[in-house]
């Protein structure tokens, strides 16, 4: 899955850090001036207030001043927050002298308004730079990238994706088209795999973007090895200045200075990328806060029903494009749930790398036979136990819509194709869950519709899936 960048919008969250400062520093202006009052009692300072966002969020959209921000030096950054701020002072001045309002407000808060608020951003600025920087250094965060090429253009390619400015990516390893095996690694970057192996290895490794080098007149297998990526859900970029016809959702752009051809299964915008957080964010602390609450009175009747066990389970899983994180749930099985997995297997009733059985004797108090509706059986069914994965919803790790994170072992007897069900976050819910969720058998069936999601995603459809969950949680139809 590809998301396309806008020049003011991949920089959201310093749009939001500017916001954040100027509520802030108007409000101590205004302490400042008049003593700690409660100035949005005040009709016309809450409107200047909300004015001066509104004027925020036009000089941002219509400039260019976001545009290279994690590339600006310090003096630089600090001349382009001032000329920020210096618009955005003369626009205030300007609304209070149209509607005539100005002896309405005190000029020493406004400037104060104005040197608090260029110094906040400023910092600011500096602060969210320095995360980004450190992110970098470490690899979190980067996109994890795939040089697949010939020997003959590798060389070059390595130096100029090392020696350029952009360091959104990190380089994972080259897979030489015609290697032999000799040649173990390029500008210190490691070669991961020759020939036909690299689709072994892209398939168990994280792999989140191929940059795919060849000669363009082998038109034939460069398609081939595209289609093979895209089956994956691997996002493929081609050096190349041809070669659209027949592939999905295909873009030109760069990578430093290597021009490039883009396609995935599913081109989503920054806007759209940045309303599905923005929910996740906000439905991830309000699931938290209810995790809070319901602990209270689900601890204790986890350790009273199952006294050896911890009241949170924890499991490694497999996530966007087989990152590890861990999944939390409220405990509903007993405490030796993943030993006994494997007597249960020859009764497991999924066909493919699921695991399922319809009486399962380890879910706490389903009895010997697993027949009895117990404590367990009421978590799962509820849903209940499903609300400390809103801490990884919170975190980013998973999202409120997406996919079923598969548990490692089941994802590491991956096929190719299998592994384009990973392109987007795992979510809490999805579609495969709202269509009868119980019904299914088929892992093919549940790697169809994961994959129909992905490729139909839009706002619309979560708040579909949404509406739909909180129907079959309420009903119970499809739960488990």
């Amino acid at each position: 899955m590809h998301t396309e960048k806008s020049s003011w919008l991949k920089h959201w969250d310093f749009i939001v850090a500017d916001l954040i400062c100027l509520n802030i520093t108007f409000l101590c202006a205004y302490w400042l001036r008049n003593g700690f009052r409660n100035m949005y009692a005040l009709s016309g300072y809450r409107m200047l207030v909300f004015v001066a966002i509104i004027l925020q969020l036009f000089i941002s959209f219509s400039s260019n001043n976001y545009s290279g921000i994690l590339r600006r030096g310090y003096l630089k950054e600090f001349k382009v927050v001032l000329v920020q701020n210096i618009e955005l002072i003369a626009f205030m001045f300007g609304y209070m002298f149209v509607l005539q309002i100005g002896e309405q407000f005190s000029r020493i808060m406004l400037l104060a308004f104005f040197f608090m608020n260029t110094l906040a951003i400023y910092l600011a600025h500096i602060i969210l730079k320095k995360i980004y920087k450190n992110k970098n250094t470490t690899g979190e965060g980067q996109i994890k990238m795939l040089v697949v090429s010939s020997e003959k253009y590798a060389g070059e390619t390595i130096e100029k994706l090392l020696n350029g400015t952009d360091k959104s990516f990190d380089i994972i390893g080259i897979s030489l088209i015609d290697g032999d095996g000799r040649t173990k690694e390029l500008e210190g970057i490691p070669v991961v795999a020759n020939g036909t192996e690299v689709y072994e290895y892209a398939c168990r490794s994280i792999v989140d973007s191929v940059l795919l080098c060849e000669d363009m007149n082998r038109q034939e297998e460069i398609e081939k090895m595209t289609n093979k990526f895209l089956q994956m859900g691997i996002t493929v970029n081609v050096k190349m200045n041809m070669f659209a016809g027949g592939l999905p959702n295909v873009s030109f752009g760069h990578i430093n200075d290597i021009n490039i051809l883009t396609t995935s299964i599913k081109t989503i915008s920054s806007f759209e990328m940045f309303c599905k957080r923005a929910v996740d964010i906000c439905a991830g602390l309000a699931g938290c806060i209810v995790t809070g609450i319901l602990f209270i009175f689900l601890a204790p009747a986890i350790k009273i029903s199952d006294p050896k066990g911890p009241v949170f389970f924890g499991q490694e899983r497999a996530g966007k494009n087989g990152r590890k994180f861990k999944i939390y749930k409220f405990r509903s099985m007993y405490s030796d749930a993943e030993e006994r997995k494997k007597e249960l297997m020859e009764k497991n009733k999924m066909d493919g790398l699921m695991f399922k059985v319809d009486a399962d004797p380890r879910i706490i108090g389903s009895g010997p036979d697993g027949t009895r509706k117990g404590f367990g059986h009421f978590l799962r069914a509820s849903s209940l136990d499903e609300f400390p994965n809103f801490w990884s919803i919170f975190k980013g790790d998973m999202s409120l819509v997406g996919t079923r994170p598969p548990t490692m072992d089941e994802y590491e007897k991956y096929e190719l194709h299998h592994k384009s069900r990973l392109a987007m976050k795992p979510g809490l819910t999805g579609l495969w869950q709202v269509s009868g969720r119980s019904d299914f058998t088929d892992f093919e069936e549940i790697v169809k519709l994961d994959n129909e999601y992905i490729k139909n995603w839009s706002i619309t459809l979560d708040i579909k899936i949404i509406v739909k969950t909180i129907v079959t949680v309420i009903t119970g139809k499809g739960s488990q």
